[in-house]
């Protein structure tokens, strides 16, 4: 780490690139001048970069627009220090659904993260997978760079920009050499497709880019759902204040990103609903953030709210019964169910399911339960 600085909030900014525009520099958009000298970075992301002030030049955060003179600094900051380590094979259990020579779709539970990142540099599923793939003989190169954003359901890039198209060659190394083609929350549950060489992880990506594959997650959600089904439509972006936060925008707003989410109700449980949704998108706590602005905030989803009892009464028996649900379930009511895409070799559309997890059964059972008897 070259500096820490004060960012345009209240938080600390650590340096992690700095560059001075040498003697000969001729205008150029900074965005460009980053991606040219960054290893695995793309213009798409330095742009988030800028536009979440994160990119100064001269000590002044500037938009992704600015043209970069000559004798100029610029800087790379984030809200995070920078961590160099080395990826550590560990022998965790891992829940594999598929496996053949070219990729393996596992089963995450819980409370696991997908790849090291700030704060989580051991026990994710990066290291799970190390294990996996050495003790099939496959030689990794193990050391580097590690670091990440926590939390993104998958990663995708805007319609119609080949040049920023985030393929399997383009991501960091240690998403590379593990075949990390998109990713879900930690408390998130559910199914993710790895690839275990380049072809299949550029495959993969570009399905992902294009929206072909199928992705579908059951949600507990507050709320009696009225609509049978329906579609939320709007842009995810950071939250202003809080930066771990994302937010919902306006569809059309210059803020954040288009996302869009078809839903279903599955079941209605008085109080709360089980639902189904589709994504077309895969933003950012996409379908928390878009079934809070819906009205219909994630069953026991403490990042937004969630935790708190936002629908029924105000018995104290209710109360308790709540809290139960909560002590069943410790994690926002959210589950990657099924996962389809076309094999990266063969062509074939394969189409994989996962059943609820223990703690979505029982919590489902419980409010089955509570309706039941309130209607006795």
């Amino acid at each position: 780490m070259a500096g820490v600085t004060e960012g345009t909030g209240s938080e600390e900014l650590y340096e992690h690139f700095r560059f001075v525009a040498d003697r000969g520099q001729g205008p150029l958009r900074v965005d460009k001048f980053l991606v040219d000298r960054i290893v695995g970075t793309s213009r798409n992301r330095i742009q988030n970069a800028a536009d979440n002030g994160y990119i100064l030049v001269n000590g002044k955060p500037e938009k992704s627009n600015y043209k970069v003179r000559p004798g100029d600094v610029v800087q790379v900051m984030m809200d995070r220090p920078r961590h160099s380590t080395e990826i550590v094979p560990e022998d965790i259990p891992l829940d594999i659904v598929y496996e053949d020579d070219d990729l393996l779709v596992v089963n995450k539970p819980a409370g696991m993260v997908v790849h090291p990142g700030h704060g989580n540099y051991t026990g994710t599923l990066v290291n799970a997978l190390a294990w996996h793939f050495l003790q099939e003989g496959i030689e990794l190169d193990l050391t580097g760079e590690v670091e990440s954003e926590e939390g993104a359901e998958s990663e995708e890039v805007e319609d119609g920009k080949e040049d920023e198209l985030k393929s399997f060659e383009q991501k960091p190394d240690f998403q590379k050499r593990l075949g990390l083609v998109h990713r879900i929350d930690k408390e998130t549950s559910g199914l993710l497709v790895i690839a275990k060489n380049e072809d299949a992880g550029t495959s993969l990506s570009r399905q992902f880019l294009y929206k072909t594959t199928r992705r579908l997650y059951t949600a507990l959600v507050w709320g009696h759902v009225e609509q049978d089904e329906g579609t939320i439509v709007g842009n995810i972006g950071r939250n202003k204040r809080d930066r771990t936060l994302m937010e919902f925008y306006p569809a059309g707003s210059e803020e954040g990103k288009p996302a869009v989410t078809h839903f279903r109700v599955i079941e209605r449980l008085g109080y709360v609903t089980l639902i189904e949704c589709r994504l077309e998108t895969g933003r950012t706590h996409q379908i928390r953030v878009h079934m809070k602005h819906a009205g219909h905030t994630l069953f026991n989803d403490k990042t937004y709210g969630g935790d708190q009892i936002l629908k029924g009464t105000t018995f104290a028996k209710y109360s308790q019964f709540v809290r139960n649900c909560f002590d069943i379930c410790p994690r926002q009511a959210l589950h990657a169910g099924t996962l389809g895409f076309r094999h990266p070799r063969t062509g074939e559309e394969m189409d994989f399911e996962t059943p609820l997890p223990t703690d979505m059964t029982q919590l489902v059972e419980k409010w089955r339960e509570y309706i039941s008897n309130r209607n006795h």
